[in-house]
């Protein structure tokens, strides 16, 4: 099979010749129809972001595809359209018996514990995958990004406990973010769009913005006054505010604390290895929270992706579709900021 791998960070990518993968008891093998390209694969190929398995590494976590192999007691998966987690639980610990199996210590994320997507097949354990019952007029490969793009803000808004009528603030409208603006529309909220550009924050205004901002050409005590009078006009709450950083970056990161109002709650999505200061006593002079939330637990992707089949969250306008053979250019150019929508790779037997 063709797979894309890193072999030392920094390196360039190289696409490789590998034997087709065999699955083992309670796994499966699943030929790929598509794997989206993430800003974590940059960050373990680029940015110094270890991995937990040893390189070289085949790396993709966003993956669609059929199961055509199954290792013992995984039969029933045989023939099935799925789509894999981006974070596997174990199903057996306490964090997972807890409801908190995206914190699992046991867990496996492809590309990062395992060989990833970026490839004709892949081995996954059978455990927590999603059956895709219905497409709603997608090829299987463009639902590959809901592995994460789709279901890591799906579970943050879900855990947000965010509102219909209330103000949801997205900061990073990006491959993240832009969905997790369409996700708290789609649940009635109002949502303030927060970016650096113009071009994306035009895109989402019609995908479920009903507000948008370039924190690059207004100042912090501008962009909070016009916010507040937003919500206002809108007939938000004056506080219980959710906030949502996926943008990954250390401004990104200052902005939402500092939008961070009473009773308000800040959902940490995005990552950076970048540091803030922030005055903690905020959060008790205004009785909020700020939580981090890593990935999504498998029982929320049938929800998440109903969004998607259902046309309450759309996909086409944020993704465009790659050969695995142009994989190593093309996450060059992911990193290089020359694709500017969710980059999917797909094998070329799909």
């Amino acid at each position: 099979m063709k797979a894309v791998r890193l072999n030392a960070v920094g390196s360039p990518l190289t696409l490789e010749d590998l034997p087709d993968p065999v699955p083992g008891p309670g796994e499966v093998r699943v030929r790929v129809a598509g794997c989206g390209v993430c800003h974590t694969d940059i960050g373990f190929w680029r940015d110094g972001v270890p991995t937990r398995r040893p390189l070289p590494l085949t790396l993709g976590h966003e993956v669609s595809g059929t199961v055509d192999a199954a290792g013992e007691g995984a039969a029933e998966w045989l023939g099935r359209e799925v789509i894999v987690p981006a974070v596997i639980s174990c199903g057996a610990c306490d964090l997972c018996r807890e409801g908190r199996g995206n914190a699992c210590r046991a867990q496996l994320m492809p590309g990062n514990d395992m060989d990833g997507g970026f490839a004709d097949f892949i081995v996954v354990p059978a455990r927590g995958l999603c059956h895709v019952r219905d497409r709603g007029g997608y090829a299987l490969s463009e639902l590959s990004v809901v592995a994460d793009a789709v279901t890591t803000p799906y579970q943050a808004v879900v855990r947000s406990g965010l509102a219909a009528g209330e103000l949801a603030i997205v900061i990073g409208v990006g491959g993240v973010g832009g969905y997790a603006v369409q996700i708290a529309s789609a649940m009635g909220a109002k949502v303030v769009a927060i970016d650096v550009d113009d071009a994306k924050l035009a895109l989402i205004a019609q995908h479920g913005a009903h507000a948008t901002f370039n924190s690059r050409a207004t100042d912090f005590k501008t962009l909070k006054k016009e916010i507040g009078a937003k919500a206002k006009e809108w007939g938000c709450p004056s506080h219980g505010a959710k906030v949502f950083e996926c943008s990954g970056s250390t401004p990104g990161q200052e902005t939402a604390y500092g939008l961070l109002g009473h009773a308000g709650t800040l959902m940490v999505v995005g990552f950076t290895l970048g540091k803030i200061e922030v005055r903690l006593s905020n959060l008790m002079a205004f009785d909020a929270t700020v939580q981090g939330t890593w990935g999504c637990r498998p029982e929320l992707y049938p929800d998440a992706l109903a969004m998607v089949t259902s046309g309450r969250v759309t996909l086409k306008p944020f993704i465009e579709r790659h050969p695995l053979n142009d994989g190593p250019e093309v996450v060059r150019r992911v990193a290089d900021h020359e694709i500017h929508r969710r980059a999917i790779l797909e094998p070329a037997s799909r």
